[in-house]
């Protein structure tokens, strides 16, 4: 009879929020729940070192829709206690098409959970001194919970400075300094959003993070360093490599747990990968023909992983089901005074 690795509900794998007015990230599950999940992870990645055997598929588009679902239900309940939604402004500048589809994205997940979307849009000309006086004017309304400006920004804009100058109580990428320096030290703030989906995502697998080797490839500040502090956090032992990391085979071989945020299609071969790790590849790279990849060899890599994220359908969804957590989370806090 073939094995079959057992699976954890999602009930099990994670709890997605605190209630509100305690505010919360990545939600943790009872120790019960924790030892469950632990011994199907286990038993995943056992059978994962079978000869033939594939990874576990990490859905990403599950995964989101849960988020959303229950961003919904919060979105309901915000608006009952304080007699309006959560409100979201989207700031773009120029007409770039792949920030352009973004932001339009974003604003239809804004509709479909019931957060209120304020778009703003500006042309390729506008002055430093006209966009932070919107982020100013973005700063000081009531019914503006979260200011999300799309990046990148034309050359003649300093994206340094208009981060600096949001409200970091409404920044809910998670980029403005004092959220950074709250990340670093282990303090409560908002988050970036797609290092969030990337924890939340591990978690859903299962596979205890305490003592654990994570190593991250990749050291932006969108990603790779907020990402390699969400797993401190977590009590995980990381590693962060970089461009010029000696020997970053043999490290990415030494991780139980391993993120890649790149750029770099295909750069993790399958042979670097270590049997039975959970692989979360963060890139999303299109090749001359249109196909879309990630910076993970994922045919090779997935005959040995344990758990894998797909390229699309991974980590992707997850950035803006968590930006519309976060508009949430930084309603809340914004209405209760904390953190």
């Amino acid at each position: 009879m073939a094995l079959v690795p057992c699976r954890s509900t999602a009930s099990e794998q994670c709890s997605l929020k605190k209630r509100f007015g305690r505010g919360s990230a990545v939600g943790r599950a009872s120790a019960t729940q924790r030892k469950l999940t632990g011994a199907n992870a286990l038993l995943a990645a056992a059978l994962s070192l079978l000869p033939g055997a594939m990874a576990e598929i990490i859905d990403g588009k599950a995964a989101a829709q849960e988020v959303r679902e229950q961003v919904r239900r919060d979105v309901l309940e915000f608006e009952a206690r304080y007699g309006m939604p959560p409100g979201l402004a989207t700031v773009l500048v120029g007409s770039d098409p792949a920030s352009a589809t973004y932001v339009r994205s974003k604003r239809r997940a804004c509709a479909e959970v019931g957060i209120a979307s304020f778009p703003h849009e500006l042309n390729e000309r506008t002055t430093m001194d006209e966009l932070l006086a919107l982020i100013a004017e973005l700063n000081h309304r009531s019914d503006v919970h979260g200011i999300l400006v799309q990046l990148p920004l034309p050359q003649h804009l300093s994206a340094h400075q208009v981060i600096a100058a949001l409200d970091p109580r409404k920044d809910v990428d998670g980029l403005h300094p004092v959220n950074q320096g709250k990340l670093v030290q282990g303090l409560p703030g908002l988050r970036p959003c797609t290092p969030l989906g990337v924890l939340l995502l591990i978690e859903r697998t299962g596979v205890p993070l305490t003592g654990a080797h994570a190593v991250v490839v990749g050291r932006s500040t969108l990603v790779g360093k907020p990402t390699a502090f969400l797993l401190l956090e977590r009590d995980a032992t990381v590693t962060l490599c970089h461009s010029r990391t000696r020997d970053l085979a043999r490290v990415v071989q030494s991780a139980e747990i391993l993120v890649v945020a790149t750029g770099r299609p295909g750069l993790v071969r399958g042979d670097w990968v270590r049997m039975g790790a959970v692989v979360i590849d963060v890139g999303i790279n299109r090749l001359p023909d249109g196909t879309l990849v990630g910076d993970v060899d994922f045919a090779s890599a997935s005959s040995r992983a344990g758990f894998i994220t797909p390229v699309p359908g991974g980590v992707g969804p997850m950035t803006v089901a968590m930006l519309l957590r976060n508009t949430v989370q930084a309603a809340t806090w914004q209405m209760e005074g904390e953190p």
